[in-house]
């Protein structure tokens, strides 16, 4: 009996380790009415079937004033896809539709929102070179940061 309770233990500790070696799937930010999220880097891994990006507008201005989203792309495309977003307009989320730069969004929310969206990790690469940013207009300039992924 006591070796049995020993092999469950062992058995629960070694499956422990094996959800820590899993990584980091969720990416929870702030963004204010300053224009700055509360991240400048954030890391992911490659191994999650899914990952989930969270926003809190901490600020108290609506949508219209200040609006915020997350928008995650490779970083060679974030000024593109941060202009082609204006036309997009405030009805898109300043994301262009059907983008396939894009690889994953968030609704644009105001001050006092939350909101979030779930992607397949399989979008990403280990080692690629990936940002986040707000694609409000003028805002992906200090509302950026890059995403790390790593295996």
């Amino acid at each position: 009996m006591k070796l049995s309770h020993s092999l469950l233990a062992l058995a629960l500790f070694g499956a422990a380790g094996m959800a820590q070696a899993a990584g980091n799937c969720t990416v929870s930010l702030k963004g204010d009415d300053a224009m700055k999220f509360d991240l400048k880097e954030a890391t992911v891994s490659a191994s999650c079937a899914t990952i989930t990006l969270e926003l809190t507008h901490s600020g108290k201005l609506p949508a219209a004033a200040m609006g915020h989203n997350v928008v995650v792309s490779k970083t060679a495309d974030l000024a593109g896809v941060a202009r082609d977003g204006m036309k997009a307009g405030a009805a898109g989320a300043y994301v262009p539709a059907g983008d396939a730069r894009v690889i994953a969004h968030t609704a644009l929310i105001g001050g006092g929102q939350k909101t979030k969206i779930t992607f397949p990790g399989k979008k990403l690469t280990a080692g690629g070179d990936y940002s986040f940013f707000c694609s409000f207009p003028g805002h992906s300039t200090l509302m950026k940061g890059k995403l790390v992924v790593t295996k």
